[in-house]
C-alpha cells in the first residue's frame, strides 16, 4: 500500500503511531481513532510491574477517556505480525471489522488486517 493511498486521516494515525515510537525511543508506537475522530498514541509499556504493548496501551487510554468504539488503529513496529492480545484489544472496542494497519519503522505502511 503506498502512502497516497491511504485516507489522510489514517495517515495521521500512522504518523502519531511513528512519533510515539520515536519520541519515547520504545520498540512499537500505535494510535487509535475513535468514534468521534478523536486520536490517542502511546507507546510500548515496560515497567517491571507492568508491560503492554503500544496497541493495548493505546485502546487503553481510548477506552479511559470515554470512547464507546473504533474506527481505526494503527501500529508502527519491526515485526512482521501483529499479536493476537493486542487484535483482541481493538476488536473488544472496535468490532472485528477494524482495520488496524501495520507500518515499519519508516512508517511505510506494510499491511492492513483485521481485528476480528
Amino acid at each position: 500500500m503506498t502512502d497516497s493511498a491511504l485516507d489522510p486521516e489514517d495517515r495521521k494515525i500512522v504518523t502519531l503511531a511513528r512519533s510515539a515510537r520515536a519520541r519515547n525511543g520504545v520498540p512499537e508506537g500505535a494510535a487509535v481513532r475513535d468514534e468521534t475522530g478523536r486520536t490517542y498514541a502511546a507507546g510500548t509499556v515496560a515497567l517491571d510491574s507492568l508491560r503492554l504493548s503500544a496497541l493495548r496501551t493505546a485502546v487503553a487510554m481510548a477506552v479511559a477517556s470515554g470512547a464507546k468504539s473504533l474506527e481505526a488503529a494503527a501500529v508502527v513496529t519491526e515485526a512482521e505480525s501483529v499479536p493476537a492480545e493486542d487484535l483482541s484489544a481493538v476488536r473488544d472496542l472496535g468490532g472485528a471489522a477494524t482495520p488496524v494497519l501495520v507500518a515499519g519503522p519508516d512508517g511505510a505502511v506494510r499491511r492492513t488486517v483485521s481485528a476480528g
